[in-house]
């Protein structure tokens, strides 16, 4: 018997064994993009312009993706699978340290309900001009709704495992929000100055900052936007933007549950085809991940963890996270892109007209109404 019990062991010790020899390669690719990614995000005019690490890190996948991967897709493939999944819901998780409940206490209703209803008239817009407008499949039009109206690039990889994306669909809808997220950091400071100059009407550099971190894409662009005007505007563009942020995980399950009940290809989108090949689902599949956010969040709101721990779980989790995006990239060929045209983008300066003038009409309607 004890025979039989050591030989199952040494089984299962060698399958581990036999796994982990399978993806190293990969997971040695993307984790050498990472950290090349994560150094050239510390450069002083990419960080001072709010391009992150995750957007150096696609970029650098995309290369090497379109150049010399393809040789090496047969021995990388499982690692760089093995990122875009398991690491990517991880980093999902992890990424709830960068906030607490207590922010949402800092921006008080006022701030949680401009978050919202940004949020939800933004999402609703894009599965409306993408599907009835620019005619893209749902998941596409989806993909570019969540990193519009909730967090840019880390919305969509997070909303990718709920929607079933294509790695294709996935890249145009992050080069989407990316390009019109960059712009907002520019365009928000002018705008800003620009009020001020002609006096066309109040605005605080505290209502500046609520304006910019509920309805500028990333976290990055949101900080580069608020420094341009000054610290009071940072601060409160970060916090409203770290709400924002944790609104992701409600949004996940509301989502995936109102996908359960029905076909992500339906709607008349060139994705009709691929669905239905797809077996039916069945249930609300949860995203566990999206609740680990949560309870790490929640965790983190305590305190109980010294705050020399977490900036390091945090620059971890970026490391993750820029792995997750790595592997994105390597597997993304310019041909996807370039075949999916000008739709895409067409949705998404659409809603970042939206998110200017419509998010700006939001704060300003709510803050009357509230104060």
């Amino acid at each position: 018997m004890q025979t039989v019990i050591s030989a199952q062991q040494g089984t299962h010790r060698s399958g581990a064994m036999r796994r982990l020899w399978t993806v190293a390669p990969g997971l040695v690719l993307t984790g050498l993009l990472a950290y090349a990614s994560v150094q050239l995000g510390k450069v002083r005019w990419l960080e001072s312009n709010g391009i992150s690490a995750l957007t150096v890190a696609i970029g650098l996948g995309m290369v090497l993706g379109n150049t010399v991967y393809p040789r090496l897709g047969a021995i990388a493939g499982p690692g760089v699978e093995l990122s875009k999944t398991t690491l990517l819901r991880l980093g999902v998780i992890l990424y709830g340290l960068r906030l607490t409940f207590q922010d949402i206490g800092n921006v008080g209703w006022t701030g949680v309900a401009i978050d919202a209803a940004v949020l939800c008239s933004t999402f609703g817009l894009a599965c409306f001009f993408g599907t009835r407008v620019f005619g893209l499949d749902r998941r596409t039009a989806m993909l570019i709704g969540a990193g519009s109206s909730i967090c840019g690039a880390a919305a969509v990889m997070a909303a990718e495992p709920v929607v079933r994306g294509r790695a294709e669909q996935v890249m145009v809808a992050v080069a989407a929000v990316v390009v019109f997220g960059t712009l907002a950091i520019f365009l928000y400071p002018l705008l800003y100055h620009l009020v001020a100059k002609y006096r066309l009407f109040d605005l605080s550099p505290t209502e500046y900052g609520i304006y910019a971190g509920s309805t500028i894409h990333e976290v990055a662009q949101v900080l580069a936007a608020g420094r341009a005007v000054g610290e009071q505007a940072t601060n409160a563009a970060v916090i409203a933007k770290m709400v924002r942020v944790i609104m992701l995980a409600p949004f996940l399950i509301l989502l995936s549950g109102y996908l359960s009940r029905t076909s992500v290809g339906h709607a008349g989108g060139v994705d009709s085809i691929n669905s239905a090949t797809e077996s039916p689902r069945r249930g609300v599949v949860i995203p566990w991940f999206a609740l680990g956010f949560v309870a790490v969040a929640g965790f983190n709101s305590l305190a109980l963890l010294p705050k020399a721990a977490v900036r390091q779980m945090i620059d971890i989790d970026t490391v993750l996270l820029a792995m997750a995006m790595a592997g994105l990239g390597l597997t993304t060929h310019v041909s996807a892109i370039r075949k999916a045209g000008i739709k895409p983008l067409a949705l998404a300066a659409v809603l970042f007209i939206w998110l200017v003038l419509g998010g700006f009409a939001i704060n300003a309607g709510i803050t009357a109404l509230l104060k």
